[in-house]
């Protein structure tokens, strides 16, 4: 192709890879460059449409793109993003855009805002979800920030985005770091709903005695319901897939342990800097460190042993229903935390972002995409000022019905010594958000007591402070 290309691409991985060979089939040109000799033979052999080609050379790939330019990156996260950064700037003119598609941490990607734009380039952080088949046939796409940058691969955006019923998965979230932010809290969810799920798995397998077959069955039933989603359907395939370097199934030779790459974590700290409670994701976040402790737990169990004697269900058929409306029970109260956090963040950085519409995008193309996101879409559209999904027409009704099921769950969890930190820490923000007293007079008291911190009355307003009458120390 002779002509000047419409988008540049630096990273030519899987994602990266994935991502030009997707806005190629929808009639875009790009350019990739990638250091790795072998990966730009490789997107050179896949131009089908005569609209790709693979650079090695930064200047000869920079030279290659329409002015101003537009360049993506899919390249880790952290110094190396600034590291593309400083070898691309002398290469670059003004106000060409360089476009973040991956897992930046949003502090840095605000960062980045702010000093590109000062020297006259504009910057946008772009969070993608959906793995890298939704990287090569729709992802769910989370664009934020600079308005000029995303009208210049809005339509881009658009056509290469997961569709649902029509719609692109993908639309202008807010400003600054906005677009990073909400990939953020996409990926906490994530790790909730795959620990709720994973605990699931836990009580059906240890006091179900369901075998994989059986487990396979349980959760294909389940993706034809009310749970039906993209974690779910997988969780399905997964019991059914073979080890192909020994006996049986694959699942039963996996190390039980959890990576994870820090999204979860940086959501967790956030949600104390702004005040906003999410303990179901801050849960599932400990729960991966502790399963990484392999060794440690190794020994601990020689340690202190538990009694392993747990009686079988009494009817498997009567518990996999109990789950199932316990865990869409819990998945229902999980999306209420993240997206009760997004708007808390929203007014606190000043991002604008509207929840129905997050929503809306997360229903294709995403790793969390389910049927629920329909009705939570509606649920924000109906009542833009919501403060709480659980306080919605849409799902207080089910919480009522589906609360004592999940009381129900976790009381055999504590019976048998089976560990269910998320779907505890749902139901604990169940009952803290919907009392109307808890204890927390007390906490003030203390604090007041050895501190002089002083505490608030429920008869009178003002701040107060106590001489307590006993001296202790």
């Amino acid at each position: 192709m002779s002509e000047l290309y419409s988008f540049g691409m630096i990273g030519l991985g899987t994602m990266g890879n994935n991502m030009v060979l997707n806005m190629s089939d929808h009639g875009y040109s790009v350019a990739g460059y990638d250091k790795n000799p072998a990966q730009v033979a490789e997107l050179n052999k896949l131009d089908t449409h005569d609209n790709i080609e693979a650079f090695d050379d930064i200047k000869a790939f920079v030279a290659s793109i329409k002015v101003p330019r537009t360049i993506l990156l899919l390249v880790p996260a952290g110094h190396i993003v600034d590291a593309v950064i400083e070898e691309l700037k002398p290469l670059l003119q003004k106000e060409d855009t360089i476009i973040d598609c991956g897992n930046s941490h949003f502090v840095d990607t605000q960062l980045r805002i702010d000093t590109l734009a000062k020297e006259g380039f504009h910057f946008m952080g772009l969070g993608v979800s959906g793995g890298e088949t939704g990287a090569r046939f729709g992802p769910s796409i989370m664009p934020g920030g600079d308005k000029t940058a995303y009208a210049r691969i809005s339509d881009m955006l658009a056509a290469v985005s997961a569709k649902v019923n029509g719609e692109p998965c993908t639309a202008y979230i807010g400003t600054g770091a906005a677009g990073h932010y909400v990939k953020m809290v996409h990926n906490g969810i994530e790790y909730a709903l795959m620990q709720l799920i994973s605990e699931s798995y836990h009580l059906l397998k240890v006091h179900g005695g369901f075998t994989n077959e059986e487990l396979n069955a349980v959760f294909t039933d389940w993706n034809k319901g009310k749970l039906q989603s993209f974690l779910i359907e997988i969780t399905s395939a997964i019991f059914l897939q073979p080890d192909e370097s020994g006996k049986g199934m694959l699942i039963d030779n996996i190390l039980d342990t959890a990576h994870q790459k820090g999204t979860g974590a940086w959501m967790s700290q956030d949600a104390m800097k702004i005040q906003s409670p999410i303990p179901a994701i801050d849960a599932a976040v400990t729960q991966r460190i502790l399963s990484s402790m392999k060794q440690d737990r190794v020994v601990a169990a020689r340690f202190f042993a538990k009694d392993n004697h747990i009686e079988k269900a009494a009817n498997k058929e009567t518990l996999a229903n109990d789950i199932e409306n316990a865990l869409y029970t819990a998945f229902i109260i999980t999306y209420s935390q993240g997206l009760a956090m997004l708007q808390q963040a929203s007014a606190t950085y000043n991002y604008g972002i509207d929840v129905a519409t997050v929503a809306s995008i997360w229903r294709g193309g995403c790793i969390i995409r389910a049927a629920i996101l329909k009705e939570i879409t509606t649920a924000y559209q109906n009542n833009a000022d919501l403060k709480n999904l659980m306080l919605s027409p849409e799902f207080s009704d089910t919480l009522k019905t589906g609360e004592p099921t999940l009381r129900r769950v976790i009381q055999k969890g504590l019976q048998y010594a089976i560990p269910m930190p998320s779907f505890s820490a749902c139901l604990n923000y169940f009952d803290s958000y919907f009392s109307e007293w808890l204890p927390a007079n007390l906490i003030q008291a203390q604090r007041d007591f050895f501190g002089a911190h002083t505490y608030e009355r429920a008869d009178k307003d003002g701040i107060f402070h106590t001489n307590w009458s006993q001296t202790i120390y």
